[in-house]
């Protein structure tokens, strides 16, 4: 089993006064878009990491089969939120999402999932890159054998260099759209997105 460790933990601040992760996209918060998507892609543990306005995101998500963690430290930076959400996962990897990039489809989700699964079966060290066109992107995928690495991890916005250290399994997952290289810091962000179906 694959466990998402979905972070809505942040603070938003390039956004303004609002919590992007609030803002409605096709009728719903953002954060409830991602969190379905990962759900109706076959995501049997999905762990949603909350921080700065935790009731409000944990409301958005009420209706909804995840786990809610919440990860008191969520100012000192991502990487205490990948902890918070790896440490109460019980898959035999991790797919670390991030909640603001909504364009993410079910179906690429999909793919991620089936391509790291087929890729575990040969290398269960893999590490799951997405990349589009030669860009790497979001979401990486970590397998359980890395996951003290990652809770011991010292570096304060995300696990790249757990990523560098280990070039010998890493593998990149080709995908169909650039949805892995966009989500949503500032009001131009959330000003194209609301334009877009």
């Amino acid at each position: 089993m694959l466990s998402v460790i979905l972070l809505a933990a942040g603070s938003s601040r390039r956004m303004g006064n609002a919590n992007k992760l609030l803002l409605p996209w096709q009728g719903k918060p953002l954060v409830t878009i991602t969190a379905e998507r990962l759900l109706a892609a076959g995501f049997e543990e999905v762990i949603l990491v909350t921080g700065h306005q935790a009731e409000a995101i944990a409301a958005a998500v009420g209706h909804l089969p995840v786990k809610l963690i919440h990860n008191p430290l969520f100012g000192e930076g991502m990487t205490s939120s990948i902890q918070a959400g790896v440490g109460a996962a019980s898959g035999s990897g991790y797919l670390i999402g991030l909640a603001d990039m909504v364009r993410i489809t079910t179906e690429e989700y999909r793919l991620l999932k089936a391509a790291w699964e087929a890729q575990y079966e040969k290398d269960d060290r893999c590490i799951g890159l997405p990349e589009y066109q030669g860009q790497k992107g979001n979401p990486v995928i970590f397998p359980r054998s890395l996951r003290d690495d990652i809770l011991r991890h010292p570096e304060k916005e995300g696990c790249k260099a757990i990523v560098q250290r280990n070039p010998a399994h890493q593998f990149n997952i080709s995908m169909p759209t650039d949805h892995i290289l966009r989500d949503i810091d500032l009001p131009e962000d959330y000003s194209l997105l609301s334009k877009e179906i």
